[in-house]
């Protein structure tokens, strides 16, 4: 029997299933890459994440793998593998208080990682409003992090980088692996997606005028 109420899963996966079909749609998530989660618990922490080895555009609402808070599979019983990457998506929900947490290999993430090893400087452009920061006078760096497969290493990383928010400076909530793709996380689904979509916009804006 799950840990957890199967409604509450299923309407988990009902969501995740739209959203990759979203992202599908706009090329970030080709083949089977790409992985997304939402929180369905905090006490214990308890996440849906996109089961491995689908295409992303195809999902249904039974495609998600129930994993805890180290990324492991919380239900013994489902033969569906959960994506190698849970465990950083369980940290960053963790560390952020995020409900949903979305990665996706978008070409000019990958790009500016790339060319920007040190983080991805931002400045003077209104969709800066859309992830709560300053549209002028403030420069906001989208960190990047180097790739590695295993997700201890990826969760020190991140926390290496990860500037909490202050009652001065919102967070940052958006995050790049080198060689790989990029993250991005929200109080819930649409400002995940949001954030996700306006950052991906300022990242593709600042590798095309470079």
């Amino acid at each position: 029997m799950s840990i957890i109420d199967a409604d509450v899963l299923h309407a988990a996966g009902a969501a995740l299933a739209d959203e990759a079909r979203r992202f599908s749609g706009f090329g970030w998530m080709r083949g089977t890459s790409g992985n997304l989660s939402l929180v369905v618990d905090r006490d214990p922490l308890l996440l849906a994440v996109t089961a491995s080895g689908l295409d992303k555009s195809e999902l249904t609402p039974a495609d998600v793998v129930l994993v805890d808070a180290h990324g492991a599979a919380a239900d013994s019983s489902d033969p569906r593998r959960p994506s190698a990457e849970s465990g950083l998506h369980a940290h960053i929900a963790a560390r952020t208080g995020a409900n949903a947490v979305y990665h996706v290999h978008a070409m000019d993430a990958v790009i500016a990682g790339h060319r920007w090893p040190g983080g991805v400087e931002l400045r003077d452009l209104e969709m800066l409003k859309g992830i709560g920061h300053l549209a002028h006078d403030e420069t906001v760096v989208i960190p990047v992090i180097q790739n590695h497969q295993e997700m201890a290493v990826e969760a020190g990383r991140f926390d290496e980088v990860y500037l909490p928010a202050t009652a001065e400076v919102p967070e940052v909530p958006a995050m790049i692996v080198a060689g790989h793709g990029m993250y991005a996380w929200g109080t819930d689904r649409l400002q995940a997606r949001h954030h996700l979509e306006i950052v991906e916009w300022l990242l593709r804006f600042t590798v095309a005028t470079a």
